[in-house]
C-alpha cells in the first residue's frame, strides 16, 4: 500500500478491513480511524476457522453503524495475493521436480480464483450490497504482515514501540520488525520464507497429531507434562539458531514447500517413528517433543526481542501474528525480556489482519494522525476489551429462547449478580452471554463458561462433559485486575488472555517425593493449589485480568463471587464445545447449553437453569462429527 499525496480527510471516515481465502476470514470497521466493529466469520456461519469471504461479518459491521456498503470510503484486503502467487512459483521452481504434487493441487484454486482475487473480491462486494462492481468504494490491498504490524501497534497504548511479528508465512515475511512512532511504522528487517518459527512449531502440530493452524495451543497445553530432551536435537538438526535470534531451517526435514505434509521420513527417524495419528493415544514422546519445541520457540522469541530492543532502544514492544498467541513465551518475554511493557494484540493471527489492513490505509494510505485513548487505565488501549461483536437486546433474546421453547427467569441487576455467584459457589457450570461479543479467539466474559475455581473436579467436569475435549487442557482464571498480585506472580494487566503467570507460591501445595516422580498425564490428578481448576502442572495460569471500565458486569460477577467467598478468581473457557465456533447468538447459546452438562444460561438478565428445561432432542452423534481441533 503506497503513501498517499496528503489525503486531508474532511467528512466523516469509513474504511472496511478484510482478511479471507487463508483461515480465520473476519472484518473490522474504523470510523475516523476508531475502531467500532470487528468479528470473525466462523461465528456466523457455525465453520470453525472459516476462510470464505466474510459476508456476515461485513453485514454485521455495517448494520452496527448503520451504513450501507457503497456509503464506504475504502475497503482495504489484509495481504497481496500476486506477491503470494510469485512465492509458490519460486519455491516450485526451487524444489522441481519435487513437489509436483502439491503443485498440481494449488494450481487450480490459484488459476481459478486467488491469482484474480481483486475480480473475486469486487464480485463478492457487489453481491452483498446489491449494486455493480464499478459502484463500489475503492478497493487496497496491504501487505501481510503490515497487517500485522499495523494491528499490533496502532490499537497499542504506546505513543513508541518496538514491533515484531511471527506466523508461518505472509507473502514472503515470515520475521517481520518494525519501528512504531505516532502514525508511522517504519518496516525494519525480515526473515523470509521458508525459514518460519510458525511452520516449525507447526511441523510438531502435524507430528504430535494435532490439526494445523488450529492445535498449536494444544502442543503449548501438553508442554508442562513433558521433558524438554529432544531441545539439542532440534537446534544440532532442525534449526540453525544464531546469538541474535535469527535462524534458518534444514529443509530436508521439512515437506511443507514440495508435499502435503508438514514433515517427511527424515522427521521421523530422528524422533523415532511417525507422526501420531489425529485422536491416536498420547505417549510420553509426543509429550516431550512438545515441551521441547516450547522451549525453543521461547529461546528464539527472546533473542529476537533482545536484538530488536539493542536496534531500537525502544522501551515498548507490540507483538502480532500467530506466533505471538504462544503465551507462555509472552509470559517469559514479559518476565525476562529486555522489554519494559509489551502489548499484544488479542486477535494476533489472521482475523486481526483485518483491523491491521484498515488502521494501515487510515493512517499510511489517508496520512491521518494518530489517536491515544488518553485514558491513564491499565486496560487504556484502542480495542475497548475487543468488546466488538454483536450485542442482543431483552426483545432479541425473548424472541430467540421463546423460539427455542426455553423456559427461563428474568430478574434485576442486584439478583442476577448474587444468584450467579452463589450458584457457581455451589459449583455450577453456567454459561455466560453478557454485552458484545469478542474479537479473537479468547472468550473475554462476553461469551464465556465459568465454574468455581476452588473445586477439585471443575476441570475435569469442564473438559470432558462440557468442552467433549482432552482431558489434559488446562482452564484460564478470569481474576479481578485490582487483586491479579494476589494470586499470581504479575502485577500487569493481561485482559486478552495472552500471558502466562506463576500461580503464587502461598497458594501452591507441595508435592509429596512420591507424587514428583509422577509422569506424564499421571501428573493431572495431583491438586497442586487452592485454586486446582486453574493451576497447570507446572504451577502455571494464563491469567485474564478483568477490569470495570472495559466489561462492568463481568467485573461485577468477579465481585459478587469474591464477597461471598473471599476468591476474587472464576475459571473462564469459551462458550463451545471442540469442533464448534464459539457461540455468537442467544440461540447459538441455547443449543450449546442444551448439548452439554452445563447446569445454568445466564444471557443478559434471563437465567436459564437446565432442570426446567424442556427435553432436548439430542443426538450425541454430532460430537463425533467434529474433527480434532
Amino acid at each position: 500500500m503506497g503513501r498517499s499525496r496528503g489525503a486531508v480527510v474532511t467528512k466523516t471516515s469509513n474504511i472496511l478491513g478484510v482478511s479471507a481465502y487463508y483461515h480465520d476470514s473476519a472484518a473490522a470497521l474504523l470510523k475516523d480511524g476508531e475502531l467500532v466493529a470487528a468479528a470473525q466469520q466462523e461465528r456466523f456461519s457455525r465453520k470453525k476457522h472459516d476462510a470464505a469471504f466474510p459476508a456476515d461479518a461485513i453485514r454485521y459491521c455495517l448494520e452496527a453503524e448503520n451504513l450501507k456498503l457503497n456509503e464506504l470510503d475504502r475497503v482495504v484486503f489484509y495481504d497481496k495475493p500476486l506477491i503470494k502467487f510469485e512465492r509458490l512459483l519460486e519455491t516450485y521452481m526451487s524444489y522441481a521436480p519435487n513437489g509436483f504434487r502439491s503443485f498440481v493441487a494449488a494450481m487450480p484454486v490459484w488459476l481459478k480464483e486467488k491469482l484474480y482475487l481483486k475480480s473475486v473480491l469486487k464480485k463478492e462486494l457487489a453481491h452483498l450490497a446489491g449494486c455493480k462492481p464499478k459502484e463500489l468504494p475503492p478497493l487496497l490491498f496491504a501487505e501481510h504482515h503490515q497487517s500485522h504490524a499495523a494491528s499490533a501497534f496502532f490499537f497499542s497504548p504506546f505513543e513508541r514501540a518496538a514491533v515484531l511479528c511471527l506466523d508461518g508465512v505472509g507473502e514472503w515475511a515470515t520475521t517481520s520488525t518494525w519501528l512504531g512512532n505516532g502514525a508511522s511504522l517504519e518496516p525494519l528487517w525480515e526473515i523470509d520464507f521458508p525459514h518460519s518459527l510458525g511452520l516449525l512449531y507447526s511441523a510438531f502440530t502435524y507430528f504430535t497429531g494435532f490439526k494445523v493452524n488450529s492445535g498449536e495451543y494444544k502442543l503449548m497445553g501438553l508442554a508442562p507434562y513433558g521433558q524438554p530432551k529432544y531441545v539439542e536435537l532440534i537446534l544440532d538438526r532442525l534449526l540453525d539458531l544464531k546469538e541474535d535470534g535469527t535462524f534458518r531451517l534444514d529443509m530436508q526435514y521439512f515437506n511443507f514447500c514440495t508435499g502435503l505434509t508438514m514433515t517427511n521420513r527424515r522427521f521421523n527417524e530422528i524422533f523415532g517413528g511417525p507422526p501420531r495419528r489425529p485422536e491416536g493415544k498420547l505417549t510420553q514422546r509426543e509429550m516431550d517433543i512438545a515441551a521441547s519445541i516450547q522451549v525453543v520457540t521461547e529461546e528464539v522469541v527472546l533473542r529476537l526481542a533482545n536484538t530488536l530492543q539493542q536496534e531500537t532502544g525502544e522501551t515498548n514492544l507490540c507483538l502480532a501474528g500467530g506466533v505471538a498467541l504462544n503465551c507462555v513465551a509472552n509470559g517469559r518475554l514479559l518476565r525476562e525480556g529486555p522489554f519494559e511493557n509489551i502489548w499484544i494484540q488479542p486477535a494476533a493471527g489472521d482475523a486481526g489482519g483485518a483491523l491491521g489492513a484498515a488502521a494501515a490505509a487510515w493512517h499510511g494510505y489517508d496520512n491521518q494522525p494518530r489517536k491515544l485513548s488518553g485514558n491513564s487505565s491499565p486496560a487504556a488501549d484502542r480495542m475497548h476489551g475487543s468488546y466488538l461483536g454483536p450485542q442482543y437486546m431483552p426483545e432479541q433474546i425473548k424472541t430467540e429462547l421463546d423460539e427455542m421453547g426455553a423456559k427461563y427467569k428474568i430478574v434485576d441487576d442486584a439478583t442476577l449478580f448474587s444468584k450467579a455467584a452463589q450458584l457457581l459457589a455451589e459449583e455450577n457450570v453456567i454459561g455466560w452471554f453478557q454485552g458484545r461479543m469478542e474479537f479473537g479467539p479468547r472468550a473475554l466474559g462476553g461469551r464465556s463458561i465459568i465454574g468455581d475455581p476452588r473445586s477439585a473436579k471443575m476441570q475435569s467436569v469442564m473438559n470432558l462433559k462440557i468442552k467433549y475435549r482432552e482431558s489434559f487442557r488446562p482452564f484460564a482464571p478470569s481474576v479481578l485486575w485490582e487483586r491479579v498480585s494476589d494470586y499470581f506472580e504479575q502485577s500487569t494487566p493481561s485482559p486478552y488472555m495472552l500471558i502466562v503467570a506463576p500461580v503464587q507460591e502461598a497458594l501452591r501445595i507441595a508435592l509429596t517425593d512420591e507424587q514428583q516422580q509422577l509422569f506424564g498425564i499421571e501428573k493431572l490428578k495431583l491438586k497442586r493449589s487452592e485454586l486446582p481448576a486453574i493451576t497447570h502442572v507446572d504451577y502455571s495460569a494464563r491469567v485474564q485480568t478483568v477490569h470495570d471500565e472495559t466489561n462492568p458486569r463481568y467485573h461485577k460477577l468477579l465481585r459478587a463471587f469474591e464477597q461471598l467467598t473471599g476468591c476474587g478468581v472464576l475459571v473462564n473457557t469459551s462458550f463451545n464445545v471442540r469442533g464448534e465456533p464459539i457461540v455468537c447468538s442467544p440461540s447459538d447459546a441455547y443449543r450449546c447449553f442444551m448439548r452439554t452438562e452445563m447446569d445454568y444460561l445466564v444471557v443478559e438478565n434471563f437465567i436459564l437453569d437446565k432442570k426446567e428445561q424442556p427435553v432436548w432432542d439430542n443426538d450425541t452423534r454430532w460430537q463425533d462429527e467434529f474433527e480434532l481441533d
